[in-house]
């Protein structure tokens, strides 16, 4: 279990697992290189989304948008290239849904998006800027939206209120095991409040390479 503190009425809560400065130093490292190194291909995803618009005039739009996500129990604003037509974008916050329920439809998606973007999940290369801006960081729980994080606290289960949210983590790599992600989470918030500095950077290096595997497989990710 994570550690915990002491409440003013005497209860204990799970204290927040601060990201230790190794662990930060990696982040910054990693997301820096990957994005010099992939600038190519997203000049290549810019180049193929302007070309959509210009010929389907349903898939015109902003390049990039944000939606509201939960990080260490802080709303902030996780970064993607646009994989939604206006109108399925427009419901989606008219909604006050998440995106993940609205790509599940091929008809919500723009072409770049439907082609280009979703097979290949260059619609998450913005996020290492939310890596590089402290608002994720590469290897953690998953960032939720509010409403399904207030549910879980509803039902007791407030974990994703005390760990910075990742990019990647165990829930995202992990096939075929029958541990579910708020299992896995929940190891890993473990595994964040009782590694020192290096040893949790070692264990995420692994993660890492594990969802490079992943993805270069093409077995899919899980979200």
């Amino acid at each position: 279990m994570p550690p915990v503190r002491a409440t003013a009425d005497g209860a204990e809560e799970p204290s927040p697992i601060c990201n230790p400065l190794p662990k930060r130093a990696l982040d910054v490292t990693v997301a820096a290189a990957l994005l010099t190194i992939v600038s190519p291909v997203i000049v290549i995803v810019l180049a193929a989304m302007a070309l959509d618009m210009l010929l389907s005039r349903r898939d015109r739009g902003a390049f990039l948008y944000r939606e509201p996500r939960i990080s260490r129990g802080r709303t902030f604003g996780l970064l993607k290239f646009r994989t939604l037509t206006n109108d399925a974008l427009a419901d989606m916050r008219r909604e006050e849904s998440h995106a993940r329920l609205y790509e599940a439809d091929p008809a919500n998606l723009t072409w770049a998006g439907r082609r280009i973007l979703k097979p290949w999940y260059l619609d998450e290369l913005p996020q290492f800027l939310n890596v590089l801006r402290g608002d994720i960081s590469l290897v953690g729980p998953r960032p939720w939206p509010p409403a399904m994080v207030e549910r879980q606290v509803a039902e007791g289960r407030d974990y994703r209120l005390h760990v910075v949210a990742g990019l990647t983590g165990p829930a995202q790599v992990t096939k075929g095991t029958g541990q579910g992600f708020e299992d896995l989470d929940r190891e890993y918030l473990e595994r964040s409040g009782r590694l020192g500095g290096w040893s949790l950077v070692r264990y995420d290096l692994r993660i890492l390479l594990r969802t490079v595997r992943v993805i270069i497989r093409g077995e899919g990710l899980n979200f």
